[in-house]
């Protein structure tokens, strides 16, 4: 049974969507739940092989993901799940993970949105089923179109 839910969440559509998703199950199992969102490290690239740091930038960016994930926050502890969050920095599939592995997760959870053409599908790549290939435990993936 899962105890310890994950959510990487983002706030997009295909995260509000497993927002709810993993309400629905927290509450059917009882489960806690960790709510992470996952900033990238940035660089800000100038030209061919150089770039450049800016700290600020990143902190506004990190506030910005922190101010999503309070607000997913508050709708879990609204609807009245043990929940808590965190920001973490680094590459998404590692840190979540990592982050899974830490607290002795059961259960991550995932948002997902078809993309429509195969260029932008190819281009981008698929946390999800990355995601699935790195977990130490299962993973639940809600879809959006």
């Amino acid at each position: 049974m899962y105890k310890k839910i994950l959510l990487a969440y983002d706030g997009s559509e295909s995260g509000q969507q497993a927002l709810l998703d993993c309400q629905d199950l927290a509450q059917w199992a009882q489960a806690e739940l960790t709510l992470v969102a996952v900033m990238p490290l940035n660089m800000d690239v100038m030209g061919m092989g150089v770039g450049v740091y800016d700290p600020q930038l990143m902190e506004r960016e990190k506030q910005a993901l922190q101010a999503v994930l309070d607000e997913g926050m508050r709708r879990l502890l609204a609807a009245g799940h043990k929940a808590s969050g965190e920001v973490l920095v680094g590459e998404t599939v590692d840190e979540i993970t990592k982050h899974a592995r830490k607290i002795s997760a059961d259960l991550i959870v995932v948002g997902h949105k078809h993309l429509d053409s195969w260029a932008a599908r190819w281009w981008r790549g698929s946390i999800s089923r990355t995601l699935i290939e790195h977990s130490p435990c299962s993973v639940l993936v809600a879809i959006t179109h």
